[in-house]
């Protein structure tokens, strides 16, 4: 695989850097968020987010999630930013929630469903090094980085590609066990959770009362 970077070892802004010029020059790389490995890639670059889904097995209209590095980024990405989403931002970002929420027109990328879905899965993870770096990147694609359908990776050797599959491979560790993240979908016309993870639909009620469950 990738050039292994140890993010414990030697100073974050080097390793960010590193990153960042991987994925500007449209690679993909491994990296930890809080309790999985993931591949990331520039969400603008469709030949790279298409190779992302080619080393997973993707079926067809399988979109990527997004990571941004803040709701204000957040909000250049996406529409219909209800004041109910606003707060879930300002709550539970950064952190384990994503919100699929409606993108703005006429984006230039292609996620991985030809843009079809008019949903996009978005949040800003917690993990330092992900968070340092999409901060600096810009939107990033993600996807476990896996084949679909096997069990999340905790440590880099639960990762199998090929060497020239990667750019760099950052390594922090076999990674603690946790929860998915919450998935809700938003919009004007409410709050709906479409998966009870790390956040639970009482926490979610309690700052949208009106949020409905599965």
């Amino acid at each position: 695989m990738g050039k292994e970077v140890d993010l414990k070892k030697g100073e974050l802004n080097r390793h960010v850097n590193k990153a960042l010029k991987a994925i500007s020059d449209g690679y993909i790389i491994a990296i930890p968020l809080e309790h999985s490995y993931a591949f990331a890639c520039d969400a603008f670059k469709h030949d790279a987010v298409r190779a992302m889904h080619v080393l997973r097995a993707d079926t067809l209209f399988t979109a990527a999630q997004v990571l941004v590095g803040s709701a204000k980024t957040a909000q250049g990405v996406v529409r219909e930013v209800t004041p109910e989403i606003s707060v879930l931002m300002k709550k539970f970002w950064p952190g384990m929630l994503s919100m699929n929420l409606r993108p703005q027109m006429g984006l230039n990328w292609d996620l991985g469903d030809a843009n079809e879905l008019d949903r996009v899965s978005i949040r800003v993870p917690k993990n330092k090094f992900a968070k340092a770096l999409v901060t600096e990147s810009g939107p990033l694609a993600v996807a476990s980085a896996v084949r679909l359908g096997r069990p999340s990776p905790k440590a880099l050797n639960d990762i199998f590609v090929l060497d020239s599959d990667l750019a760099f491979q950052f390594n922090n560790g076999n990674l603690r066990k946790g929860p998915l993240t919450t998935v809700i979908e938003a919009d004007a016309t409410g709050v709906r959770v479409l998966r009870i993870g790390a956040i639970s639909l009482e926490a979610i009620q309690e700052i949208v009362p009106g949020a409905t469950g599965l």
